[in-house]
């Protein structure tokens, strides 16, 4: 597949004009076209095999698309520049778009994340980065022999010999911020926790610091119907679709209880997600309603209120929506990346407005 990748990406990039790069797409993505005999190959190969092909054969068809695209935009501006040397100046041709700055996609999404949960009446919470391990993990009833809190997963901060004070982490998710909310605000209490957490790992769906949001609404009366309700909502929002179906799969969390992970109904026709319609699945998020240890340690009293909880990794849904491959690419300040995947610095997503233009 490197050999594949590299000799599209050069032939698209010495591509001259539009002919010879349909002539490149054909063969590499047509019916007959390379890439397209590989996807072709997965139904003969093993699950095993199919386990790291697929993805690696989507992630290469992506790539190929994107850098289609780019080439064929440069050939247009590169037409447009040549014709208007020769010609007086057109005062009827539009202007061009010259942004003022760009937006990274990661803070796109939690613009729009924002303005989404802000319209089922939902604040923003934050907290720091920097935690002890009560907030991390013993508020959040992780015990202490959960592979979690080993050292291998969490970044411990250093302690000079014989400090007994308790130890501090980069928080590996932003449920610290909930019990930090509780104690300060108390009960009845709706927020979101966007924010940067930090895990050791590192491949192309992994990196060790990456962001996510969670969700928090505490109240006497709360369900899993008032979950359900507003997960859905987010859905559609966000991936700008009138309906989705949603799938609750009954699964194990420490700080909920039930507690459920989610998949939406979506297909991937060519290698293309379109959310809502299609009959296949994909996991978004890890939900339920929140355990009674948390609401004690945060201070609330599990017999007189209760609620749910939701989180998911903003990261991964800006891939999902905006088609982009690798996870690395978000942190590598490529300008030519951000330039392509970028946002208008003007353009502040609303509800009313539309949440990506």
């Amino acid at each position: 597949m490197d050999d594949l990748r590299a000799k599209y990406i050069d032939l698209i990039a010495n591509a001259a004009d539009e002919a010879a790069l349909e002539e490149v797409r054909v063969g590499a993505l047509g019916k007959k076209g390379e890439v397209s005999l590989k996807m072709r190959e997965l139904g003969k190969m093993t699950p095993e095999e199919r386990k790291t092909a697929g993805p690696a054969l989507n992630a290469l068809k992506d790539e190929i698309n994107a850098a289609l695209s780019a080439r064929k935009a440069a050939l247009a501006d590169a037409a447009l520049d040549e014709r208007l040397k020769g010609e007086w100046l057109d005062v009827t041709l539009p202007a061009r778009n010259r942004r003022l700055g760009t937006i990274h996609p990661i803070s796109q999404v939690m613009d729009e994340l924002t303005a989404i949960f802000a319209d089922m009446g939902f604040a923003v919470a934050e907290g720091p980065q920097i935690d002890s391990d009560w907030y991390n993990f013993d508020a959040l009833n992780i015990p202490g022999h959960h592979p979690a809190r080993a050292e291998m997963d969490t970044f411990y901060m250093n302690r000079a010999e014989g400090d007994d004070r308790p130890p501090h982490v980069l928080r590996t998710h932003t449920s610290p911020v909930q019990i930090r909310s509780m104690e300060a605000q108390g009960a009845p209490i709706r927020v979101i926790a966007p924010g940067r957490v930090y895990r050791a790992d590192y491949d192309q769906t992994h990196t060790p610091m990456f962001h996510q949001v969670e969700g928090l609404a505490i109240d006497r009366d709360i369900s899993m119907a008032n979950l359900k309700w507003v997960l859905e909502e987010f859905v559609k929002a966000y991936f700008e679709v009138d309906d989705v179906k949603l799938r609750f799969r009954a699964s194990h969390f420490p700080f909920t209880e039930p507690s459920a992970e989610v998949d939406i109904q979506c297909s991937w026709e060519g290698g293309v997600l379109k959310v809502g319609e299609g009959d296949d699945w994909l996991e978004i998020l890890g939900s339920g309603m929140v355990h009674p240890h948390v609401l004690r340690s945060a201070g609330v009293d599990p017999d007189e209120w209760q609620g749910f909880a939701f989180g998911m990794g903003i990261d991964r849904i800006a891939m999902l929506k905006y088609g982009i491959p690798d996870l690395r690419a978000f942190f590598d300040s490529d300008l030519r990346w951000l330039r392509h995947y970028g946002f208008s610095a003007l353009d502040m997503p609303t509800l009313h407005g539309g949440l990506s233009r």
